[in-house]
């Protein structure tokens, strides 16, 4: 039965697909010659994808409603680790290779909050629809996305050879980093700064074949890393994980290790690469660390200290934060060092001159950007705060359970799990 649903969508996927191509190459058909030139120049070619036809756009947007339709069927219904194996394979191979790793929902974020923030700036549907179809799924269904339809998570998936456990306190430690990298990617998309979640993307460059030396070393440091610590840019650095996983622990359904009864048997402990299961509650161990009420209290009490510092430090840093801003940076530049003006190689400010801009436009569109910059610092600052403060919290809370579970939060719906448990339906 399954095998012929598939059957059925690869013809469809194949017919569609071949429409669409044809109507891309009779819409995209040059309308006038390229210009034929005396003196032996060529016309270089372009590094950026050209733009896509809206028609194509769209279509990629419904090839994610069934990769992630496919993922949660796998996963929650036919618990199906092969399946979900193979459908992340697609992914890499569609959204990864031939997308170029664009759009994504990763790097949707940033698309979002400056749209927000930039009046002049409009956020095209698909980018929206890319941002937030994958957190309605994992709404209902858990982190499927991550498991099946992310490219980034399927490149790491697939080299997991000796994955190791870290122990706890060091995942939550490097579990603050998304936070942190989600506040600032907020940070520089709303000041019009810059798109850090593309720029530092590790594996885009690996899809589109054409990155710079220090990114490849970057993305194939990952990848190496990966191989032994499972997923570390999903664990520990992605930022669109943090919103997944706000949305995965109020999911209505998500995946189960065991389908029926859990006989205690253990073998599911070892097969999470990720840190991601939750061990039955010892109480006794529970008393015996006295982590009681007034450790309870006493976090819960410093909270406000801590969004309170994350305020001063968000402060204290914007102005250093500022800089990344090519604005602010030109400002200072040509403050402190009024004599480049005169330098013909630097293209930024051969750039500015020949705009007609005055340097105090300059300077008052720098200091406009530095106040945002002061306001967005102290914001970003209290909500890692924030997030440290409950993270902290959050170590001295014990939830009652009886059997092995899956973390709602932390789980990537990849199934290894279901593969272990010896419980039939």
């Amino acid at each position: 039965m399954v095998i012929n649903i598939m059957k059925k969508l690869k013809y469809i996927f194949i017919t569609f697909y071949f429409l669409l191509s044809t109507f891309y190459l009779f819409s995209q058909e040059q309308r006038f010659p390229k210009p034929e030139f005396e003196t032996g120049y060529e016309q270089p070619s372009t590094i950026t994808p050209e733009p896509r036809a809206l028609a194509l756009e769209y279509f990629d947007v419904l090839i994610l409603i069934i990769v992630l339709s496919l993922a949660s069927y796998f996963a929650l219904k036919k618990r199906s680790r092969q399946g979900i194996l193979w459908l992340s394979v697609f992914t890499l191979l569609y959204f990864g290779f031939y997308r170029n790793g664009c759009i994504c929902s990763i790097g949707s974020i940033q698309n979002v909050v400056q749209s927000f923030f930039d009046p002049a700036y409009s956020i095209s549907v698909t980018a929206l629809l890319f941002f937030i179809i994958p957190l309605i799924f994992t709404l209902f269904f858990g982190r499927t996305f991550c498991g099946g339809a992310c490219p980034l998570g399927a490149i790491q998936d697939l080299i997991v050879v000796k994955p190791i456990s870290l122990p706890k306190w060091l995942n939550k430690t490097l579990g603050l980093i998304p936070y942190i990298y989600l506040a600032l990617a907020v940070l520089f998309a709303a000041t019009g700064t810059d798109y850090i979640i593309c720029r530092y993307d590790p594996f885009v460059g690996i899809f589109r074949m054409d990155a710079k030396f220090h990114m490849v070393v970057l993305g194939i440091s990952f990848l190496l890393m990966g191989m032994f610590v499972a997923r570390p840019y999903c664990r520990f650095l992605c930022p669109y994980g943090v919103l997944l996983s706000w949305m995965s622990r109020f999911s209505k359904w998500h995946l189960s290790i065991t389908p029926a009864a859990c006989i205690q048997c253990k073998l599911c402990t070892n097969s999470c690469p990720f840190d991601a299961i939750d061990f039955p509650t010892n109480e006794k161990e529970v008393i015996k660390s006295g982590l009681g009420p007034k450790r309870f209290i006493t976090y819960a009490v410093i909270i406000p200290l801590w969004v309170a510092a994350g305020i001063f430090v968000g402060a204290k840093s914007h102005t250093f934060l500022s800089k990344a801003n090519p604005d602010v940076y030109l400002a200072e530049l040509l403050i402190s060092q009024p004599e480049l003006k005169n330098d013909p190689e630097n293209i930024d400010i051969e750039t500015f001159l020949a705009s007609g801009k005055s340097m105090e436009t300059l300077v008052e569109e720098a200091e406009a950007i530095r106040a945002d910059f002061y306001i967005g610092s102290m914001i970003a600052g209290g909500f890692i705060g924030l997030v440290i403060g409950f993270t902290l919290l959050n170590t001295v809370v014990f939830r009652r359970r009886q059997d092995y579970e899956p973390h709602k939060g932390n789980c990537f719906s990849c199934s290894r799990c279901q593969d272990y448990c010896p419980v039939e339906k």
